[in-house]
């Protein structure tokens, strides 16, 4: 069962970071009138270095120890506002729906690609 270890390699861990990245807009989207909210956001490129350098670094000394999991908050960034709010709100309603939907789409993809692999794989266990 070795061979199965990693069969999704860096998507499992795109998936849950894409999965917290919505989360994160999504909360952003709900306090667009909350006075002094201060607009949040995931650098999905350095979360995913850091991500896949862990898993590359990351060793196990009994074979029934989970793997690491996470850790993405290290990564949360403010958003600057490009038109300020006078009740010093950074969210801008539209610039983090288009976040939003750019991000499903891509968490869509990411899902897919998931699916496909173990498509794969159901095949390859079939013998066609």
């Amino acid at each position: 069962m070795s061979s199965f270890n990693n069969i999704f390699g860096i998507h499992e861990n795109a998936l849950y970071l894409r999965e917290h990245r919505m989360r994160v807009l999504s909360e952003n989207i709900a306090n667009v009138e909350t006075p002094h909210y201060k607009a949040r956001d995931i650098d999905f490129k350095a979360a995913m270095s850091a991500s896949s350098s862990q898993q590359l670094n990351l060793q196990k000394t009994d074979s029934g120890h989970l793997g690491q999991r996470g850790g993405f908050g290290n990564y949360e960034v403010f958003r600057r506002p490009i038109n300020a709010s006078p009740d010093a709100n950074t969210v801008e309603l539209h610039h983090q729906q288009a976040e939003f939907g750019k991000e499903s789409g891509r968490y869509m993809a990411t899902v897919q690609f998931i699916e496909n692999r173990v498509g794969g794989i159901r095949r390859a266990l079939r013998g066609e």
